[in-house]
C-alpha cells in the first residue's frame, strides 16, 4: 500500500485548503482511512477519517463543522477540505489506512480518535499545513 498525501502550504488564518491522499495497492476492501496531524511538540492526533465504505466517518472536535473529508473511488484519492483555519491547525499532516477495520471488530471513532495512532497500518509521508498570518 502506498499513500501519496499532497496539498499542504502556507495560508492565513480563516482561509481554506485541501488535502489530497492518493491510495494505491490496496487489495483489500474493508479499511479505514484518513489524516492524522502532529504539531511540534506534540503528539500525533487523529484528525478525521473514513471507512471504504463511506458510510462512516470520524472528526476530532477541534475540527468538527470546519474540516470536511469525503473520497473519490475512481481516483482511489481521499479528500481533507479545511476551512477557517486556525493558527493551532499548523501541523504535518499525514495520510493512514487500517487494514480489515470491520473483520477485526472496530468503528471508525475507535481507530482513528481512541487508539494510539501506531495502530494504523499504513502512513504516508506528511505534507505540511502552516497556517499563519
Amino acid at each position: 500500500v502506498q499513500l501519496q498525501a499532497s496539498g499542504g502550504g502556507l495560508v492565513q488564518p480563516g482561509g481554506s485548503l485541501r488535502l489530497s491522499c492518493e491510495a494505491s495497492g490496496i487489495t483489500f476492501d474493508d479499511y479505514a482511512i484518513g489524516w492524522f496531524r502532529q504539531a511540534p511538540g506534540k503528539e500525533r492526533e487523529g484528525v478525521s477519517c473514513i471507512s471504504s465504505t463511506g458510510g462512516s466517518t470520524y472528526y476530532a472536535n477541534s475540527v468538527k463543522a470546519r474540516f470536511t473529508i469525503s473520497t473519490d473511488s475512481a481516483k482511489n484519492t481521499v479528500y481533507l477540505q479545511m476551512n477557517s483555519l486556525k493558527v493551532e491547525d499548523t501541523a504535518v499532516y499525514y495520510c493512514a489506512v487500517f487494514a480489515f477495520i470491520s473483520f477485526r471488530g472496530y468503528s471508525i471513532p475507535t481507530v482513528c480518535g481512541a487508539m494510539p495512532s501506531n495502530a494504523m497500518n499504513y502512513w504516508g509521508k506528511g505534507t505540511l499545513v502552516t497556517v499563519s498570518s
